[in-house]
């Protein structure tokens, strides 16, 4: 899986994402409902998205289920409480359930080897003897797996698959790269894993015994995983790229991502988190299960105290001072966000049949101020005093549980983050610019966030890499400056590089037409250098035309997929030729500036090479 498709996956896939903390200072949100409906009106008409629908529920029931905008631009149909979106991962919430069910009838256990109770699912584990792959690991993203590949996120077949053979049409990803339970990486394989297991224990197709355990008690008739009359008739049209309608997704590995829910129903199952586990005078889970469904336990941070992260598919996400639960989603043209405050006794479900983000982010942003604009938050732990124990923390880090391992190689570069201490804060800054986040110590190895009291960062040991830090679901590993400052230094030399040899073309070029430039080493020496910087604005070109399609254009072998992978192989071919060039060259007779400006060129190419091969970037397929 390339690091390009990686990103597709994030953006096109079922996305896990969280919604952007308010900043300090900002106008007061919305005092009644009146205004939050005109408020979030505004936010559709002013950014033209299609539409919106909403359900807010506290603990005596709805206090608002609606939909604002049009379920379908093109026949100018309005969408309505009834209107069926697609909540995208939000449905992952189900596999928990179902699971969780099944523990409070004695009839699974969270720590259940995978091999043990499906040894026909295909994964490979090499600590399986010591550190085997267990349900708990499936449920919060702790096996070590790849996210699920593009082939199976732009797989689209009309003709419904069982889950098994959803599960063996593309096992390639399955591969722990760490210890099971040790680091935390999202991937969309797990969870539909764990309803094949409920498929096994039950004997019932896993979409029947969601049914029957928890749509219809909680009175949810309409919702479905597939394409139904109903979602034919209610289900609205799904919009991206400046309100491109798509064709509807039937996804391959349905458990993970396929629901269709309406604004209806929705507030029935934000009831059933608010109401602990209750709805309609019945209790369908026990209020326990809905605690460990919260809780993260499995990796080696949350031993250690963290409390922010993915518990067992739901996951904290802040706003303000306020710690939400739930779960958020998305498919290719649709957003969702499931968000409850336990203490509180409310929720909401917000769904968009738009990818776009900013405006889901700003419409969560005047929900969330509603709820809590009477609340007064929890006190934040004092901080303790900083020792030379607690600075020990202090330096440069870089991820290391990265969600598609080819993605590494950009993530370790741009994705560095700084731990400093300031005014006796720890402060976490991404050193690429972003969001600084500060935290009170409470020990010399955890720390609380200072926004929201919940123990968010914890210092531990890895089991394969030693000292890291845990930061909610990052895991960081120490790095000196001299590797940091060095890779940023080559890649901006790099990008110089590429960006002299094209306007140096435009010296020699004119010159060699001109018969000023012999042939022969002169030139070889220049021309290699160039071939490769064109080789990589090619690969860059290929990229840029494909992301409007990303799942026609690469999940498959297409002129654009095909076009990265033989950029990239040019692109090591024309660095390693024009390293051997210039050293063989070395001595030759000509202009020693145009000798050393392409040397460092080619040496430097050759350098980004090795690095890329390093972590399987030359030669990507994006297919595969």
């Amino acid at each position: 899986m390339s690091g390009f498709a990686s990103t597709f996956c994030l953006i096109f896939g079922l996305l896990l994402f969280g919604p952007v903390p308010a900043e300090e200072g900002e106008a007061p949100g919305p005092a009644s409902l009146e205004e939050l409906e005109a408020a979030i009106a505004r936010v559709v008409s002013e950014n033209e998205v299609p539409a919106v629908g909403i359900a807010m529920v506290d603990e005596s029931g709805p206090v608002w289920i609606g939909a604002i905008g049009k379920a379908n631009l093109e026949k100018d149909i309005d969408a309505d409480e009834n209107s069926l979106f697609r909540i995208g991962s939000t449905s992952k919430m189900f596999v928990a359930l179902s699971v969780l069910k099944l523990v409070e009838e004695a009839k699974l256990s969270l720590s259940d080897k995978l091999s043990d109770l499906a040894p026909e699912i295909e994964f490979e584990n090499r600590w399986e003897g010591t550190d085997p792959v267990r349900i708990v690991h499936l449920l919060e993203h702790t096996t070590g797996w790849n996210d699920i590949h593009l082939p199976e996120f732009a797989h689209s077949d009309p003709t419904p698959a069982t889950l098994k053979e959803g599960l063996d049409f593309h096992p390639h990803s399955r591969v722990s790269r760490w210890k099971p339970g040790s680091r935390m990486a999202y991937c969309n394989a797990g969870p539909p894993i764990a309803a094949y297991v409920v498929e096994k224990v039950t004997g019932q197709e896993f979409e029947s015994y969601v049914h029957e355990n928890f749509f219809a008690p909680m009175g949810m008739d309409s919702m479905t995983y597939r394409l139904s009359d109903d979602v034919k008739a209610k289900g609205v049209t799904s919009y991206t790229n400046g309100n491109k309608p798509q064709e509807y997704w039937h996804i391959l590995q349905r458990p993970s991502g396929s629901i269709n829910a309406s604004p209806g129903d929705m507030a029935k199952m934000v009831a059933f988190f608010v109401n602990r586990g209750e709805i309609n005078g019945k209790r369908l889970i026990t209020e326990n299960s809905l605690d460990r469904m919260e809780r993260v336990e499995s990796t080696t941070g949350a031993k250690a105290g963290l409390e922010a992260g993915y518990g067992l598919n739901n996951y904290t996400s802040s706003h303000k001072r306020w710690v939400y639960r739930g779960h958020s989603g998305g498919v290719n043209g649709g957003l969702t966000e499931l968000a409850y405050l336990p203490e509180a006794n409310f929720g909401h479900i917000i769904m968009m049949n738009s990818d776009d983000y900013s405006s889901f982010v700003a419409i969560s942003e005047l929900v969330r101020d509603f709820e809590t604009r009477n609340l007064t938050a929890a006190a934040v732990p004092n901080a303790v005093g900083v020792t030379a124990e607690h600075t020990a923390i202090e330096g440069f880090y870089y991820p290391v549980n990265s969600r598609q391992q080819v993605a590494y190689f950009l993530e370790r570069v741009l994705g560095v983050q700084k731990l400093v201490f300031e005014e006796g804060r720890l402060l976490r800054r991404p050193l690429l610019g972003g969001d600084t986040t500060a935290y009170v110590a409470v020990s010399p190895l955890l720390y609380a966030s200072q926004e929201t009291g919940l123990v968010s960062l914890a210092r531990v040991i890895d089991p394969l890499i030693g000292p890291v830090v845990h930061a909610d679901s990052l895991v960081l590993k120490p790095a000196s400056s001299l590797l940091v400052y060095g890779q940023l230094g080559i890649a901006i030399l790099w990008g110089l590089s590429i960006v002299t040899s094209l306007f140096y073309l435009l010296v020699w070029g004119v010159r060699k037409l001109r018969g000023k430039i012999p042939s022969g080493a002169t030139v070889r020496v220049r021309l290699w250098p160039l071939l490769a910087g064109l080789s990589v604005i090619a690969l860059i070109g290929f990229f840029v035309l494909a992301i409007a399609e990303p799942m026609k254009n690469l999940a498959a072998p297409t002129v654009y997929s095909v076009g990265i992978m033989l950029s990239s192989i040019a692109f090591a071919v024309f660095a390693v030729v024009g390293v051997r060039t210039s050293i063989e060259e070395r001595h030759t007779a000509m202009n020693r500036v145009n000798y050393w400006h392409s040397t460092i060129a080619s040496f430097v190419h050759g350098t980004v090479v090795a690095y890329l091969l390093w972590f399987g970037v030359i030669g990507i397929m994006t297919w595969a």
